[in-house]
């Protein structure tokens, strides 16, 4: 009698299981990422201190603008703007001009967009532009020329640069090509959802 319960207990068990697997396959992506692969995430999150690395990397940074500004810029400061869904980075400004008697310290305040850039797996910086200017004394006569130096700079410095860049093995899992889907920005990171190919 035990030998017949066994065989029959072993057939309900394996149709249960065949019945959650095929429920599973049914279900969206981002349930199936801790669910039917549980070695993808269906979400990246980075946090504010692998963002502040990353931009670093950067620093310090001297550029020319238009032959009148020399604009050198250190010591970034990354922030979160969720609301704007918005990077920010604040960083110090030495600038020297014709102009300008002697050179004048003030700092930027710089915002970004994210987004993914395939070719290169990496979320980059998108579109930065200069929110706020701060310079003191008689470089205050030229802020709008500051702030559109400033403007140019972070456009063409920043545009396009990798603050993450995904391993190939974090966007393959059993023959299925994931990629990065909706960025968000939180109050303490950045989410990356992952969606399939």
């Amino acid at each position: 009698m035990t030998h017949a319960v066994a065989p029959r207990r072993r057939r309900l068990l394996g149709l249960a299981c065949a019945a959650a697997i095929a429920a599973s396959l049914n279900l969206p992506l981002s349930a199936c990422g801790s669910s039917t692969f549980p070695f993808i995430p269906d979400h990246y999150t980075f946090s504010r201190a692998q963002v502040q690395e990353a931009v670093a990397r950067k620093f310090p940074y001297r550029r020319t603008v238009s032959q009148l500004f020399d604009v050198a810029l250190t010591n970034p400061v990354v922030g979160f703007e969720p609301g704007a869904n918005r990077v920010t980075v604040h960083v110090d400004a030495h600038i020297a001009s014709p102009f300008l008697q002697q050179p004048v310290d003030g700092a930027f305040m710089l915002t970004s967009q994210l987004e993914y850039d395939a070719p290169s797996h990496a979320v980059v910086l998108r579109s930065p532009s200069v929110e706020r200017v701060e310079v003191d004394g008689e470089a205050r006569a030229y802020r709008q020329q500051i702030e559109a130096a400033g403007g140019l700079a972070a456009a063409q410095w920043l545009d396009g640069y990798p603050i993450y860049t995904f391993k190939p093995e974090q966007l393959q899992f059993a023959g299925v090509n994931f990629e990065p889907g909706t960025i968000t920005i939180l109050t303490n990171g950045i989410r990356v959802q992952i969606v399939e190919k």
